[in-house]
């Protein structure tokens, strides 16, 4: 048969354990929570660069087509955003 203090200190020290996990979870939620429209903001700024790129690229092509350079312009690809955080 265990030993009912035994076991109770174990439960209480599990306990203990979790609670510390899950503050320190939570504490990460919260700073993900302030840094999540920072990162959203660098996406916007990023598509839109590349957007910028994606344009540059295709008037550099139409400018080389009318000197007797290659007229297909290498497609850029759009860096993917990554899911927003609520």
């Amino acid at each position: 048969m265990k030993d009912i203090h035994e076991v109770l200190r174990r439960k209480q020290a599990k306990y203990a354990q979790l609670s510390k996990q899950i503050e320190a979870l939570q504490q990460a939620a919260e700073k993900l929570r302030e840094v999540a429209p920072l990162l959203a903001e660098n996406d916007d700024e990023s598509s839109i660069l590349a957007d910028v790129d994606e344009q540059n690229n295709t008037l550099a092509a139409g400018a080389g087509a009318g000197t007797g350079a290659s007229s297909a312009a290498t497609p850029v690809a759009k860096p993917q955003r990554a899911p927003r955080w609520p």
